[in-house]
């Protein structure tokens, strides 16, 4: 395999009031008897045709000392392509993409009596070498250490095996606490010979730089191969996972191929009071996808032109921040000094904007509707797609004209459709979601016409 590295300029930057360790949808593996879950996992990947950078975050829960994880990689990586990643830049990319609630404000009907209920209101808005008896010892299980690194506050080996029952017992001598239903899983990586990325933490070196918390790992390869493993997060998961994609390409959206690639819904009108409670209504709108789904879909979530967005929901990301992930097709900026060229870039004639497309995908999986791993596919679809919900608040001044009684009893009805879609969407009470509208049954119209939800869902539209 070629070796490659983009030249990204990495930051050492870390919000010290980051919750929480960091890292992968592999597993991690207990030394002693330390109980680990990793139960939302945060996932950059970088792809143009057979590159990928990658780059792994999750909610680690546990003692940093305890901390161990193993990822199938698919060749054996070479000390530069590791990197430790930047968490500022993942979160913020997480809050670009995020599912978002845009507000619309109903004009004065006496004033635009002949534009009522108009769409027009605007929005606001390295380590030393093992001894010889371990050697040993690993080449007896089948167990070959292809490399071993000091990345940042890790350290890191890649091995190969023969067999997963040896791959197991080496863990298992060497202090990890491997759950015994990873055998099978271990074994069915080793048949597409595929090695694995063990990491725990270095406390010295974590210790020595300053952090903290544990920031993410990153990997740079080649292969042909474009997927992400899930069955080695399910072995010592404590329930459903929620695992977040952040697909950067240059050509368009990216899917799945061996599961359903399912738009979240959107656009839907939903009550002025589910502003306050948005974090609620998007995890109980979530759930109730992914039943309706039977459990068994990846949802896309946001695909865009990161040129522009409309609207959006964090500042774009900066040029430095795309390239930290690993964007290594970014054409520089005029007067920007490449680094190690010793020059100033000036742009070829008739450069156009950067080409960036970024997908957003959310899938909840565990072992009995994800039995396989995640297998991908860049399109050429650049359709722009988000997830994002709608409030419009009602007029609330006053008025005597004869457009305000044909504006109230329009609100009423467009007050119950509201109510009926955040029932359908979240299954939530819909007596409960009147009364939180003030909405009293002898208040509550008739609806001509359908839903938003009779719309979205009986048309078989995603």
């Amino acid at each position: 395999m070629t070796r490659w590295w983009p030249a990204l300029a990495f930051s050492a930057a870390l919000a010290l009031s980051a919750p929480s360790a960091h890292s992968f949808c592999g597993f991690y593996v207990a030394r002693g008897d330390a109980k680990l879950f990793n139960k939302a996992s945060k996932v950059v990947l970088v792809r143009d045709e057979n590159r990928t950078v990658l780059t792994m975050s999750a909610d680690f829960k546990g003692d940093p000392k305890e901390f161990a994880l193993v990822v199938p990689v698919p060749t054996v990586l070479k000390r530069g392509q590791i990197h430790v990643g930047n968490q500022a830049a993942v979160e913020h990319l997480d809050a670009y993409t995020a599912p978002r609630l845009v507000e619309y404000f109903d004009p004065d009907p006496c004033m635009v009596a002949m534009q009522k209920n108009s769409a027009d209101a605007m929005p606001r808005a390295s380590g030393a070498p093992l001894a010889a008896k371990e050697e040993s010892r690993a080449r007896s299980l089948g167990v070959r250490v292809e490399a071993r690194y000091t990345v940042g506050e890790y350290d890191i080996l890649i091995l190969s095996a023969k067999e997963s029952a040896g791959l197991q017992t080496w863990l298992a001598e060497n202090g990890y606490n491997v759950p015994p239903k990873a055998a099978r899983v271990l074994n069915a990586y080793l048949r597409q010979g595929m090695k694995f990325f063990v990491a725990k933490v270095n406390l010295k070196e974590q210790s020595k730089l300053g952090f903290t918390s544990l920031r993410p790992l990153q990997m740079a390869y080649e292969s042909p191969k474009f997927m992400l493993p899930l069955r080695l997060g399910m072995v010592n998961a404590d329930g459903a996972q929620d695992l977040f994609i952040f697909a950067l390409t240059r050509n368009g959206r990216v899917e799945t191929t061996n599961y359903r690639t399912v738009k979240l819904p959107s656009d839907a009108e939903i009550p002025e009071f589910v502003k306050d409670e948005f974090g609620a209504f998007y995890k109980a709108m979530f759930a109730r996808s992914v039943r309706r789904e039977n459990g068994e879909a990846v949802f896309l979530e946001y695909a865009w032109d990161m040129a522009w967005c409309d609207p959006c929901a964090a500042d774009p990301m900066s040029r430095d921040e795309l390239r930290g992930l690993g964007v290594f097709w970014l054409e520089p900026q005029p007067g920007e000094v490449l680094p190690g060229q010793g020059r100033v870039w000036a742009p070829p004639p008739g450069t156009g904007p950067q080409n960036v497309f970024v997908t957003r995908l959310h899938v909840r999986y565990d072992a009995a509707h994800f039995p396989e791993d995640l297998v991908l596919q860049e399109t050429g679809d650049r359709t722009n797609f988000q997830g994002r919900f709608i409030v419009r608040h009602a007029w609330r001044g006053d008025g005597d004209c004869a457009a305000m009684a044909d504006y109230r009893k329009e609100l009423r009805r467009r007050q119950t459709r509201e109510a009926e879609t955040l029932a359908r969407l979240t299954s939530w009470d819909l007596d409960r979601i009147y009364r939180k509208m003030n909405l009293p049954d002898g208040e509550v119209e008739p609806v001509d016409g359908g839903s938003w939800w009779d719309t979205m869902w009986k048309s078989g539209s995603r």
